[in-house]
């Protein structure tokens, strides 16, 4: 009996989230042959399609950090290549509400961080000016982000897999990484069949380079691969952001609406889609499980209570029982600590040759997708 078919490949990506699928375009463009792999039926079925989809100014980041380097540079960039592309967006801008004046400290936080991030568009105003823009609106000072928008974030998927395929990349669709091990010259992948999960038979992939994009998975991923680099694993911290719409009238707004952030998030926001439907969310809801397969996506109805109470201190006239559960995305966080940075783990971090590992790929990671992708194919350019 043969064993298992040997596949030889340039590079894989792990992973076709937003993250992974900018990676593998970017690197196909370079000349790269890359394969992609994805343990769901579709691309972006994860935490790349379950968030806002707002494409985010760069306000609330430490300065020099990733997130806030990504996120300034990836956001012109993805607003040029939504563009040049035909990828619906609309760039709405945003209002972060001080409700009362003791709320005003948190802004001026925030301004200060944006202006260290060089986001020097960012306008404090008035509680009057942020009326006039917005008469529904409860505020005592606001600060206007003229650079904030939205996305269809699937349909900018879509494009990126576009140009990753029009460059010879491949993609690969229910195949997970069961196992491998770095050798000297290579990287050898076990990968199985997700619809098969009895069946013994697995492929092997040997690759120059591996860049392991996947999201909820990272950890689990870098682990199952043998060498000296899994001593670098950070732990897995979930958090599942709950997300509610309105239902039965359009709200009186035209702007996504912020409140003041909160510790371990930016508060129950209101975000619009591109047809101008309101969202409101998301909540902060800790996990106990670490596991991926058994993280309920589903929207407790009980959560709107607190909800209705957050709206309406930027929203006093959002109606009893608008709003309807709506759906929920999970954070893959390194540790408990809401303003973790991205993690990039290569090479010149771990020893391992040819291995990339992103832990920690939440928001900004949409709107830094490109920037991203730009950094990682230059780390490896450069390795």
């Amino acid at each position: 009996m043969s064993g298992p078919e040997l596949i030889q490949a340039d590079v894989v990506i792990i992973g076709a989230g937003v993250v992974g699928l900018a990676i593998a375009a970017e690197l196909a463009r370079r000349g790269r042959e890359v394969v992609i792999l994805e343990r769901n039926g579709a691309i972006g079925a994860e935490t790349s399609s379950r968030n806002s989809e707002v494409i985010h100014a760069g306000l609330y980041y430490d300065p020099g950090s990733l997130k806030g380097r990504f996120c300034v540079s990836g956001r012109d960039r993805l607003y040029a290549w939504c563009a040049e592309r035909g990828v619906p967006h609309r760039q709405c801008g945003k209002l972060i509400v001080a409700t009362e004046e003791a709320e005003e400290a948190a802004l001026e936080k925030v301004r200060e961080r944006a202006a260290g991030n060089g986001v020097t568009e960012l306008e404090p105003i008035t509680g009057l000016a942020a009326r006039q823009m917005e008469p529904a609106l409860r505020a005592a000072a606001a600060l206007w982000s003229p650079l904030t928008g939205v996305i269809d974030s699937h349909a900018y998927m879509l494009s990126l897999l576009s140009e990753a395929e029009a460059y010879g990349a491949s993609l690969a669709l229910r195949v997970a990484v069961a196992g491998g091990a770095v050798e000297p010259r290579r990287i050898v992948l076990r990968t199985s069949d997700v619809l098969r999960t009895s069946d013994p038979a697995a492929e092997q992939i040997a690759a120059n380079v591996v860049v392991n994009c996947a999201g909820l998975w990272a950890q689990d991923v870098a682990l199952r691969i043998e060498g000296a680099h899994q001593a670098r694993t950070p732990p897995k911290v979930y958090y599942k952001g709950n997300y509610f719409a309105l239902s039965g009238a359009r709200a009186p707004f035209s702007r996504l609406i912020y409140p003041a952030p909160v510790h371990g998030g930016l508060g129950v926001h209101l975000t619009l889609d591109l047809a101008g439907a309101a969202r409101f969310g998301p909540d902060v809801e800790p996990l106990a499980t670490d596991d991926p397969d058994q993280i309920d996506y589903r929207v407790a109805p009980a959560r709107g209570d607190a909800f209705y109470a957050a709206i309406r201190l930027y929203w006093p006239g959002l109606p009893d029982g608008a709003l309807r559960p709506d759906y929920s995305g999970v954070r893959p966080k390194i540790d408990p600590d809401y303003q973790t940075d991205f993690l990039i783990e290569g090479p010149s971090e771990h020893g391992a040759p040819g291995l990339y590992h992103l832990f920690g790929f939440e928001s900004p990671a949409l709107t830094g997708s490109l920037a991203i992708a730009t950094y990682v194919a230059d780390k490896i350019s450069a390795e």
